[in-house]
């Protein structure tokens, strides 16, 4: 598993972990971009996890179901689930790319990434939060496995922040 931003601590405590993760986003600003090469458009309607997601662009919907372990019938998708889904792809898709400009891209021909979103209490904020586990399987070279982290979309909006605007319709 890769934890760029717990990886200097592995070895102590669970408190000291946090407290260097906590101090490791501190110290980054939020993505910003400099332009929109793709801009994907989504809607939920319904009941939040027990609703519909339809993507606007695309011929594409899911039904939602609160996942049994917090208290739903688990008979449909979750944004955790889709969250993973889209991580994993992401990364691997950085992980290619970063293979092909290091000129290491046989590193990453077997490359499978494993993805787990973990939803629970937030400490310190109330709430809920993620945490993200990501396993890199069929790839050996750490310096390729930081490079994708550090050019995946994805790690980078949770590592550093993204802009969020919300705004009424």
């Amino acid at each position: 598993m890769l934890n760029v931003t717990v990886r200097s601590v592995v070895n102590t405590s669970r408190a000291r972990a946090i407290q260097a993760t906590r101090s490791y986003a501190k110290k980054a600003s939020p993505v910003t971009l400099k332009n929109h090469k793709y801009t994907a458009h989504a809607t939920a309607t319904g009941q939040g996890r027990n609703g519909e997601v339809k993507s606007v662009d695309e011929d594409f919907s899911l039904r939602l179901a609160t996942p049994k372990a917090l208290g739903g019938k688990g008979d449909g998708q979750n944004p955790e689930q889709l969250f993973a889904m889209g991580y994993a792809s992401c990364y691997l898709g950085a992980l290619q790319m970063m293979a092909g400009k290091m000129g290491k891209k046989d590193a990453v021909k077997n490359a499978v990434i494993h993805t787990k979103v973990h939803l629970g209490e937030a400490e310190e904020l109330g709430g809920f939060g993620l945490a993200v586990d990501i396993k890199v399987e069929g790839v050996e070279d750490e310096e390729l496995i930081k490079a994708g982290h550090d050019a995946c979309p994805y790690s980078r909006a949770l590592t550093h922040g993204a802009i969020v605007n919300v705004s009424k319709a």
